[in-house]
This record gives structure tokens, sequence and C-alpha cells, in this order.
């Protein structure tokens, strides 16, 4: 495997952004936490590899309107004073109004003895409604990876540059996008709602436009004046740091529990039901021919 190259692309950001970002890797590092490998999944046309640039501050992930992401994940790694930023951008999970098995077996593979610290699910803010495919692609992740990811999980909406339709304000519209899209997460993860205080995961907006607004600092801000990158890699880190445990994609998770195995705690119920049901009738059996076979004996014999 190559050495991750030196992480350039964070002296293109402002000062600000970049000062934020230094403060942020130093928290990492001073809880010991010197690698972290994030994890980019969702639809295909959301703005997962858009973002992934816009993190690594290059662009580093082909990107075109009129071209669909590569057809295999792909692994960007960058180093900066010590610390590695892995992130992994990977195919869209939708194909043909379905979820894509073959992409998702090939994402599996892909990550087989890695260790993912923080996922991150993208999808639109200007999508205005979420179905059951949105379900049925968390339920995917889920059922690939385990609730544990959702731990480490969280969500990120792009194109944030936008004007709410039906004259709702910007946070009012942001808000009940948000409600919709975390309450299909919670059922297709079956987080239930005594385990939802397990489950903070937080939601972060982002746009990776060129035509996105600046402040004074001549940071890209959000509609409602947030600086989105630095505030995006501060809740990575939040999630990062918040206890609960990485998850390391080893051939058990990607294969599951083997059925042989599975069956071998079956067993000594299978024996206890043969020796109370089956041999003891059979014992039974065997006596009651025996008295049969002594009293007839003994009657001949009068």
């Amino acid at each position: 495997m190559a050495q991750p190259r030196e992480w350039v692309g964070i002296q293109q950001f402002p000062s600000a952004t970049q000062s934020r970002l230094h403060e942020l890797l130093g928290k990492l590092k001073q809880e010991n936490v010197n690698t972290l490998t994030i994890l980019v999944m969702g639809k295909g046309g959301v703005g997962k590899s858009s973002t992934v640039n816009s993190i690594i501050g290059e662009r580093v992930m082909a990107v075109s309107a009129f071209q669909s992401e590569g057809p295999r994940p792909v692994m960007v790694s960058r180093t900066r004073a010590g610390f590695t930023l892995n992130i992994i951008d990977t195919p869209g999970l939708v194909e043909g109004g379905y979820v894509n098995d073959q992409a998702l077996e090939l994402i599996k593979r892909f990550l087989l003895d890695k260790t993912i610290d923080v996922l991150l699910y993208v999808d639109r803010l200007d999508s205005y409604r979420v179905d059951n495919l949105d379900k049925q692609i968390v339920r995917a992740i889920t059922d690939s990876f385990g609730k544990g990811i959702w731990k480490r999980g969280m969500v990120v909406l792009t194109h944030a540059q936008l004007t709410p339709p039906d004259s709702l304000t910007y946070e009012d519209f942001f808000s009940r996008r948000s409600e919709a899209l975390l309450k299909v997460v919670r059922q297709g993860a079956r987080i239930n709602k005594q385990e939802v205080q397990g489950f903070p995961i937080p939601i972060e907006l982002v746009e990776n436009s060129g035509r996105c607004n600046k402040n004074d600092f001549d940071e890209k801000i959000l509609p409602n004046g947030t600086a989105w990158i630095s505030n995006l890699v501060n809740t990575i880190t939040e999630v990062a740091l918040n206890g609960s445990k990485p998850i390391l994609v080893d051939k058990k998770l990607i294969e599951g529990p083997n059925p042989n195995e599975r069956g071998k705690m079956f067993i000594p119920l299978i024996l206890a039901f043969q020796y109370f049901f089956v041999i003891n009738g059979i014992k039974g059996w065997i006596r009651d021919d025996e008295a049969l076979e002594t009293r007839s004996a003994w009657e001949d014999r009068d």
C-alpha cells in the first residue's frame, strides 16, 4: 500500500478555516486518534464525491453533472503533522429504483480489514420527500455493517444553498426535511423509541457549488451564515470521539454468521429431545414387551 500524500489541500482553505481545522486535528490527537477513516455512502448524484473534494480541499474525485460516479469504491488518504485522514467514496446504492446489492457487496469487499470511524450518509436538502426506497437503503447499510454503524453515523445534506418553497423559512424547511429523513433512518436501522437517546444522529448541511456565498473571512457559508466546512469537520470530530466503538469490517461481518456454527447451538436441545421423547419411549416399549413375555412364560408352566 502506497504512503498517503501530504495534505496540502488544507492550505487552500481561508486562514480562519485552516485555524479551525488544525484545532480539530489537535483535539483528535490529544485523544490519541492519529488516524480517522470516513466512509461516504448514499444514492448516486447526491454529491458524495463533491463533498469528499470539499473536505480534502483538492479535486481528488472526478465530478461531472453528465456522468455518474465511479463504479468502484475509492479511498483518498492524506497526512498532516502525524495525523492521517482516509475518506472512502463509494458508488451509488440505487440502480433502477432498487438497492444495488452488487454495489453494496463491492463496497463490503473493499472495506475488508478496515476500521470505519465515521459514516457520512449523504442526501440532498432540496429533495422534498422521503419514501420506502430511502428506508431500504438504510436497512441495507444496517444489515451489512450492523446497527452500531449509526452510532458512528451522521447525515449530510448537500445543495444547501436554496430558497425554500411555500413561504417557509430556511430553518423551518431544514427542520422538516431533517425530521422526515431521520425518521426513515431510524426505521430502516430498526432503532426503537427506547434506543433513540443512544443514537443521536447529527445532520449537517453542505454546499459544494463554486457559487456558494462567502463571509468576510472568505469562508463558504450557508444561507444561515454558518461556515460549513469547519462546522462539518467539527461534527465529524464529535462523532469520532463520542465513545462508541468503531466498526471493524472483518470477514465475519461481511459474510454474516456461519450457518453451521449457528446450528451447533441447537445440538444439545436436539439430543435432549431425542433422549426424553424418543429413547425413553423406546425403553418403555421394551419394558412392556418384556413384561408380556414374562407373564406368558408363567402361564405356560401353570
